[in-house]
């Protein structure tokens, strides 16, 4: 479990978390996106937003969800350009955000969801370096996958700062995994090439390099950021290392697939009204 930064970590979270992480919490229950939380607190306090971030993570793992990863955000220039942020930050993945691939995402599981393609990382071994290096995150894993990350927002029309996303889990909504795993050996992330096309037609493109640079500076990024505030990334994790071209908005019965000529492709449909699984 993520350790709750400072000032929640002292005690009780202070009110304005709690505020927030209710907020957003009861947006996501009833499919209503509520106002930008960042009023709530002083002008970029990060800090802060994680800990609203990691009260609604702690409530869900005690209600019993179960993590099976993390999820980096805004690595690509186009993404950061959409949201108008210029850092990356990091979420929590569920085990009951992960649809098959090749599935179909219900019609009222989602608030405003966007799709984007990236590469996903199953790790082998632990990372609990506070300063981790791009040689051990290649050692500890296991194997790479096509992903496409479904993100989503419990801010209205997506007007958000680093502040609202942060505290919004990283704006995570749902994932899916291809299924032929990939070991890294002799692979250049930097130079892979993502082709993603909605109902047939290319709708965003990127390269590894798009993504910090390269998806395993990104994991780098993560695992030195958590191993600092005290909760590595763990043997099985999966890691989504951020977009590696602009994400889409998706409407009912659209299908996404996104193509990586050396990992493969992965797809998933979004269900029409009436038609869910």
């Amino acid at each position: 479990m993520l350790s709750l930064p400072d000032p929640a970590r002292r005690g009780d979270p202070v009110p304005a978390v709690v505020q927030a992480a209710d907020a957003l919490a009861e947006a996501a229950r009833t499919l209503t996106p509520c106002a930008p939380v960042r009023a709530l607190f002083d002008e970029g306090d990060i800090e802060s937003a994680y800990a609203v971030q990691q009260l609604n993570v702690r409530r869900a793992v005690d209600g019993g969800r179960r993590i099976t990863g993390r999820k980096i955000g805004l690595t690509s220039p186009a993404v950061q350009r959409q949201l108008g942020v210029d850092q990356p930050d990091f979420g929590a993945l569920f085990a009951d955000m992960a649809v098959p691939e090749g599935g179909q995402v219900p019609a009222d599981r989602l608030l405003q969801p966007k799709v984007e393609a990236e590469v996903a990382l199953v790790l082998g071994a632990d990372l609990p370096y506070e300063v981790c290096t791009v040689a051990e995150v290649l050692r500890a894993t296991e194997f790479a996958l096509p992903a496409l990350e479904i993100v989503d927002s419990r801010v209205a029309f997506w007007e958000i700062s680093l502040v609202d996303t942060v505290a919004d889990n990283a704006s995570s909504g749902l994932y899916v995994l291809g299924g032929t795993p990939v070991p890294l050996t002799r692979l250049d992330v930097r130079a892979l090439t993502m082709t993603m096309t909605c109902n047939g037609e290319p709708v965003s493109g990127g390269t590894g390099a798009d993504c910090l640079g390269s998806p395993l500076n990104a994991a780098t990024w993560l695992a030195s950021e958590l191993a600092t505030r005290g909760d590595p990334l763990r043997a099985g994790d999966v890691v989504l290392t951020g977009a590696l071209g602009p994400m889409v908005p998706a409407a009912p019965g659209d299908v996404f697939e996104a193509r990586i000529p050396e990992l493969g492709s992965v797809r998933v449909g979004f269900a029409t009204e009436g038609n869910n699984p």
